[in-house]
């Protein structure tokens, strides 16, 4: 899928470390992204956001004067942007406190710059939505902006890998794309070793668009070489 009509969108970074901001500044900078906000507190955070109005709110759990929990209990006082949040803390108890509070989603430092991005990607289309058709499959259709796939009458989430990986095999519909081609699109630049858990991936993602997934039609495997989806026209 193309991302650059999201290139436009304002990004506010919120974090108390200086090198954190830069770092993630550079990377969205050389991504496309034109217009990037930081603050490095919670009274800083607020003035920025509503002064600039962004788009999206990259957010970290600790700061100076207050916790970044709170504080997207503040933010969403006056705005329901997306907010994904943006830590080195990895307990399940914070995550689902994030995600529970309304967070988009949430992703741990260190982190590889590939799958900051296509977090943030993910969030940004389901939010704002380009118009584009359906991917219509055999006997489901997939909306990316929804993030869910529509199958006899039901909607049925996609979680951001599943999205991920729907989206990188539909943007090659109807070619092989390797399995190393989707474990780096999944995982970043150093995808060796998650082949299980890729199959563990199409595996659910086959239980989502299959009628039956044990015979797949839309989701193949091409043995010794990755797998292909095929799309109806």
């Amino acid at each position: 899928m193309d991302n650059s009509f999201l290139h436009n969108k304002k990004l506010l970074l919120i974090d108390d470390e200086q090198e954190v901001l830069k770092m993630v500044t550079n990377i969205l900078k050389a991504s496309g992204f034109t217009t990037i906000y930081t603050a490095m507190s919670v009274k800083e955070a607020i003035l920025t956001a509503q002064d600039k109005e962004p788009d999206l709110i990259l957010l970290d759990v600790m700061l100076p004067d207050g916790d970044g929990f709170s504080l997207m209990q503040k933010l969403h006082t006056f705005t329901d942007i997306p907010i994904i949040f943006l830590t080195a803390k990895d307990e399940a108890s914070d995550k689902l406190a994030g995600l529970g509070l309304g967070a988009d989603d949430y992703i741990s430092k260190p982190f590889l710059p590939q799958e900051l991005l296509l977090r943030i990607y993910a969030v940004l289309r389901r939010a704002y939505k380009e118009d584009s058709p359906l991917l219509v499959l055999d006997g489901c259709t997939i909306d990316f902006d929804r993030a869910e796939v529509n199958k006899n009458g039901n909607s049925i989430p996609l979680t951001a890998k599943e999205h991920t990986l729907l989206e990188t095999l539909a943007r090659n519909a109807g070619k092989i794309v390797t399995v190393d081609a989707l474990c780096e699109a999944l995982w970043g630049d150093n995808p060796f070793g998650y082949e299980n858990s890729l199959n563990a991936h199409i595996r659910r993602v086959r239980e989502k668009i299959e009628t039956n997934p044990s015979k797949p039609v839309s989701l193949i495997t091409i043995k010794g070489l990755g797998y292909k989806l095929i799309a109806r026209k």
